[in-house]
């Protein structure tokens, strides 16, 4: 009874077919996640190493950058320093010639007016020359004949002061000017045209080579 009873079992066999094809489909699924994983991998790597190169590209501009900043800034404080330097030597040229020009000038009018001390210390014996001819009016040929010698004396100092370079300073019908005359005296003008103008002369002023060394003493009318 017993065999009979596993004889109408059937038993079940395993299907081969389906495990071989689940088995193989299991496969393509793992093949298709590692290929993806692969695929991820690889891309990443790819990635990194792109940045990586991008990081090391930045970085070696930057050094490059680096490297060339201290060049230009030396060549910029170079010439900076040339043009410091040459500013300098442009100036230091500039003061030399006006101290060039300067002490010429100095020498020159030392040279033109160096007398002048001793004419100015001459000027009052001018003046007693100019009030004993004034006060030599008379009729007396001796005082004629002295005053005449005294006129010759007087004139001929003057043409020798003259080639020094003195000359007088005209007082006679001039407009006052305190550039040459000292006014000493105001007095009323007889005419309106005499206002202003200089109606006698005190003391003789003169001039060396255009300089004033005396002021002429005058009376002006106003």
């Amino acid at each position: 009874m017993s065999k009979n009873k596993y004889k109408d079992k059937k038993v079940e066999e395993p299907n081969v077919e389906q495990a071989e094809q689940q088995e193989t489909k299991e496969e393509q699924t793992q093949e298709t996640a590692q290929e993806e994983v692969n695929e991820q991998t690889e891309k990443a790597d790819e990635d990194a190493g792109q940045d990586a190169k991008a990081e090391e590209k930045d970085a070696g501009q930057e050094a490059k950058e680096e490297e060339k900043e201290p060049e230009q800034s030396v060549e910029e404080q170079l010439r900076q320093q040339l043009e410091d330097k040459q500013n300098k030597y442009l100036l230091l040229a500039a003061e030399f010639d006006n101290y060039r020009k300067r002490t010429l000038k100095e020498k020159a009018e030392i040279i033109k007016n160096g007398g002048e001390k001793t004419i100015t210390a001459i000027l009052p014996v001018l003046d007693d020359f100019e009030r004993a001819l004034a006060n030599m009016k008379s009729d007396d040929e001796a005082v004629k004949a002295l005053e005449e010698g005294v006129r010759m004396i007087h004139e001929k100092m003057m043409k020798i002061l003259a080639q020094e370079g003195v000359s007088v300073i005209e007082t006679k019908d001039k407009p006052f000017d305190t550039d040459f005359h000292e006014a000493i005296a105001l007095i009323p003008a007889q005419t309106d045209d005499q206002k202003g103008l200089i109606l006698d002369c005190v003391q003789t002023g003169y001039k060396l080579n255009e300089k004033v060394i005396r002021h002429a003493k005058v009376v002006v009318g106003q």
